[in-house]
């Protein structure tokens, strides 16, 4: 559900592997009907349980490199052979329609977005500490030990940037980090930029105006 009256935020949201970003954002969808997710495109297969156009747009190799050409993502990056980007033009769109947009990507992602749209508000998850870190990705049981050091390695390279964010947010309580999160998003629609086009006539009333 969009918000009426101006220009919906963008909420660029990054945080190294294992910080708890995706259920976090996953969980202020679910809260928050104002809030949109962007869905990248990718040039890797789709995978079991995936649907196309809900988790990416899946597109060929071709298609993707036509579309950097025409210069239609805010972002993308080539991932371990594959192709990675958010659409420019339905974030604008969804913006001008007054709808908030959350963005799922990683630090150098949030660096290109940074670049070409400066007003969007970022965030940086991270974990109370890196030995929670390390516990959070050990306990998936899911990857090999040389992945889990390669994780942690980027984690700690990703994090040498979180300074370069708007807002920090470490998830230690999870129930706490979802509300700083949701915190930020209620806070920035408050801003009067957005209240002088939601109440206009209010104001307008309020202050001996017609």
């Amino acid at each position: 559900m969009s918000q009426a009256g101006g220009q919906g935020t963008l909420f660029v949201i990054s945080a190294p592997s294992g910080a708890g970003k995706t259920s976090l954002v996953a969980e202020m969808l679910r809260q928050d009907s104002c809030l949109g997710v962007s869905v990248s495109h990718t040039t890797r297969a789709m995978r079991d349980g995936e649907q196309d156009g809900v988790n990416y747009h899946f597109v060929s190799r071709d298609e993707f490199e036509a579309m950097i050409d025409r210069g239609e993502f805010l972002e993308h990056a080539n991932v371990f052979g594959n192709y990675y980007g958010t659409s420019q033009v339905w974030v604008r769109e969804t913006l001008a329609k007054g709808q908030d947009v959350i963005l799922e990507i990683d630090q150098q992602g949030a660096a290109q977005v940074r670049r070409l749209l400066p007003e969007c508000v970022s965030i940086f998850i991270v974990p109370p500490s890196a030995e929670t870190l390390r516990e959070r990705l050990v306990g998936r049981g899911t990857d090999a030990q040389e992945v889990i050091e390669r994780r942690l390695a980027e984690a700690e390279a990703e994090c040498r940037h979180a300074v370069e964010f708007d807002y920090l947010v470490v998830n230690d309580v999870f129930g706490v980090a979802l509300e700083d999160l949701l915190a930020i998003t209620r806070s920035c629609r408050l801003k009067m930029s957005r209240q002088q086009v939601r109440y206009s006539r209010l104001l307008a009333g309020l202050s001996g105006g017609s």
